[in-house]
């Protein structure tokens, strides 16, 4: 039968590191009785640039059914406009619209991709904070676990204790 791993060994396993003794109960006090969880959010929102309050506020706004509609709008009214009451301006194959709408996708995409890996990041920090707390839940368990035995144990050394007490009284 397998040899029941203890709240030292996992550590050590999930670290991957030979801990010292005393590293290693530092650790394991440090993981049971301190809080480990962060607001990933508010720690992310303290380091946030401009640029990047500005990338993802336009992130915000091109994404949305709003920005959709109001571009399908201005593109209907450029049409018209330049088939219609302005000569010249730009005919047909509307090439100004098409550099236009170039420049906007050009300028658009980078600003997009910068607020998506600032997301990223967000997740990963979120994972790294889920796997310490389940570390964390894992100890306490298993801490709470084997101090439920050691109480069941007693617990049965008292009763076989008043039994014996109880027959040789009779």
């Amino acid at each position: 039968m397998e040899k029941k791993k203890t709240k030292s060994e996992i550590v050590k396993m999930l670290l991957n590191k030979d801990l010292e003794t005393e590293d290693e109960n530092q650790l394991l006090d440090l993981l049971i009785d301190q809080p480990i969880a962060i607001d990933v959010d508010k720690e992310e929102e303290k380091n946030r640039s401009i640029g990047d309050k500005i990338a993802d506020k336009l992130t915000a706004i091109t994404g949305s059914w709003s920005f959709i509609i109001g571009f399908l709008i201005f593109l209907l009214c450029w049409i018209m406009l330049n088939l219609f009451i302005i000569d010249n301006l730009d005919p047909y194959p509307f090439i100004l619209l098409n550099l236009v709408l170039s420049c906007i996708a050009a300028l658009q995409a980078p600003i997009i991709m910068m607020s998506q890996n600032r997301e990223a990041k967000r997740e990963i920090l979120r994972n790294q904070n889920d796997y310490k707390t389940d570390l964390k839940s894992e100890l306490i368990l298993e801490e709470l676990h084997d101090k439920m035995e050691t109480i069941l144990k007693n617990q049965d050394k008292i009763l076989t204790y008043l039994k014996e007490k109880e027959q040789s009284g009779r």
